[in-house]
């Protein structure tokens, strides 16, 4: 899958307004009601990503999970994080 150019990344966040642009990455953190929401947050989000062979980095605080996504071996974004990213905002409702 093809990289996207500069103003394809910013059209597509124009679209994800609460996902950000942070060195080759989209990447949003989301805030839960505590932890066993968190977590099960993350099995949701597991589930998407393997569905779209498409894996983000995961980290999680207490009730804050922050996601990145990035396509490494095309080595930068692609349309798949967006796609996933949209998956996952679909989710939070």
């Amino acid at each position: 899958m093809p990289r996207l150019s500069d103003a394809e990344i910013a059209e597509h966040l124009a679209q994800r307004p609460d996902w950000s642009l942070e060195n080759n990455e989209i990447v949003r953190t989301f805030r839960l009601a505590n932890f066993p929401a968190a977590i099960a947050f993350v099995t949701h989000v597991a589930f998407l990503a393997e569905a779209a062979g498409h894996h983000p980095d995961i980290d999680i605080r207490y009730n804050r999970v922050r996601l990145a996504l990035t396509t490494h071996d095309a080595g930068g974004l692609t349309e798949k994080d967006f796609a996933l990213a949209a998956a996952i905002d679909e989710i939070m409702g």
